[in-house]
């Protein structure tokens, strides 16, 4: 059945509290992973130079989130000489 708009939330877990379910399996995982560390790494020096590289790519992924594109449109002619101006020095202090 679908809620009405505006309808207050009854029961359920609350807004923001994990899936006990979902943090126990990673805690296992993670054990899993933690315990096995040295197996893993000697499996790893077994493989070919490819499929090391493909399966540490793989694993990379879960350890460095992926960068996402940002575009930005600026139209520089609503902005005053000043406020230019003070772009320019934020910008340079970058550099």
């Amino acid at each position: 059945m679908v809620a009405k708009k505006g309808h207050i939330k009854a029961g359920g877990r609350g807004k923001g509290t994990p899936n006990k379910l979902t943090g126990d399996l990673r805690s296992w995982i993670n054990e899993l992973l933690d315990s096995n560390r040295l197996q893993i790494i000697d499996d790893m020096k077994k493989l070919e130079p490819q499929q090391r590289v493909m399966i540490f790519e793989r694993l990379l992924s879960y350890a460095v989130p992926k960068m996402a594109s940002v575009e930005a449109k600026i139209d520089f002619n609503n902005f005053t000489d000043e406020q230019l101006d003070k772009i320019i020095v934020e910008l340079s202090k970058n550099i």
